[in-house]
């Protein structure tokens, strides 16, 4: 019976009534004092009493039992490690409680309980070397000045701010369009459990719930909602990221973009962007200058003893002409063959031979259409 479940309980089963949004669920809470266990035993004419329930939603609350098997979902939290958290409790997002819509509740995994503020990282799944390598710089940066760096465990963007984070041992969280026990994708299942051992991974679903357009969508939301600011590095013009970013502007959240090359199609959501009115970025300070925080407010930088950039390790050992082709992809620019001999004013053969060595060492990639770029 419906009256002895507890609130917790409670919460988890009105979290997954089918067709039922968040507005809907915190409408119905409002009318029932709070409790979703008197929800649960309402009748169907006090229900639909309840502005925007109608039979429909009524239905599925007073069949509850038939969408939800709550010992099952007890059973999997507890195998997982992971936990159900209400608005009600430590470590529910503070400024998540503030949207207009917030998830009645949440499942976490991982030890992290928000305590600093929040920055979110997002853009494109299908980004370029430049976006990867901002996305993973800002993350470090916002970490190391003790921000928590928030994005989607997406490919490409996502994947580079968390493991920019992780890289000085700074605070990170993922929220993902799923249920807490699906990763997508896969091969992020090891980035996963490390945010999980010192972060918290939080999804809004069930154990099981598989990503569609609705869920990503649902999560954009909860990743702007849980941050102080929203920075896009990469995005085209209908990409996810800008779903995020309409939230955010929604949220009343501080929208920041960062500016890409002008024939790049991954760089016209952010300029877009920056056309509505977002602040462009070049670097961290920019964000501390918008936000404004006063000394006693901001987060507690951690204390990182910082290793040498790749490049830096590697520039004495390049030889001249490496050093002429490298320097001809210096600042994002991708180039083919000709257009670097043409900058370098080297042979064929020399401007060859210097690119297999760059990419040998690790300093240049030769991209799906010919081109090459740095990855520094």
């Amino acid at each position: 019976m419906a009256d002895t479940l507890t609130e917790r309980q409670a919460f988890m089963v009105m979290n997954d009534l089918p067709n039922i949004g968040p507005i809907t669920l915190n409408r119905l809470l409002a009318e029932f004092g709070g409790d979703p266990r008197e929800i649960l035993t309402a009748d169907k004419r006090r229900l639909e009493s309840v502005r925007g329930v109608g039979p429909e939603t009524s239905a599925a609350i007073l069949a509850w039992r038939t969408h939800f098997d709550l010992p099952r979902e007890e059973e999997r939290l507890a195998q997982a490690g992971a936990v159900f958290i209400t608005t009600r409790d430590e470590g529910y997002p503070k400024m998540l409680r503030e949207i207009h819509d917030p998830p009645i509740g949440l499942y976490r995994k991982g030890p992290y309980l928000f305590e600093q503020p929040c920055i979110a990282i997002v853009g494109s799944r299908r980004t370029t070397l430049y976006g990867q390598s901002v996305a993973k710089k800002l993350g470090a940066d916002l970490a190391r000045l003790g921000f928590c760096v928030v994005s989607g465990l997406a490919r490409g963007i996502d994947t580079a701010a968390h493991e920019g984070a992780l890289s000085v041992g700074g605070k990170t969280a993922a929220v993902l369009g799923t249920g807490i026990d699906i990763i997508y994708p896969s091969e992020n299942l090891g980035l996963y459990r490390q945010i999980a051992e010192t972060g918290a991974v939080l999804a809004e679903f069930p154990f099981g719930r598989k990503a569609d357009r609705q869920s990503f969508a649902m999560r954009n939301r909860i990743v702007s909602g849980i941050s102080e600011a929203v920075v896009v590095v990469e995005s085209d013009e209908s990409g996810g990221a800008m779903i995020t970013a309409r939230f955010a502007g929604e949220q009343g959240r501080l929208i920041f973009a960062v500016p890409g090359r002008i024939d790049q199609a991954t760089s016209r959501g952010c300029h877009q962007l920056i056309r509505d009115g977002a602040t462009l970025l070049t670097g961290v300070d920019d964000i501390l200058s918008e936000l404004s925080y006063l000394d006693g407010l901001r987060p507690k930088a951690i204390e990182t003893a910082g290793e040498p950039r790749v490049l830096e390790l590697l520039l004495p050992q390049l030889d001249e002409k490496e050093g002429r082709v490298l320097g001809a992809l210096a600042g994002g620019a991708t180039q083919g063959i000709d257009a670097l001999i043409a900058a370098t004013g080297l042979g064929s053969a020399e401007v060859s031979a210097a690119l297999m060595m760059l990419e040998l060492k690790k300093l240049v990639v030769k991209r799906a259409d010919g081109t090459f770029e740095s990855r520094s």
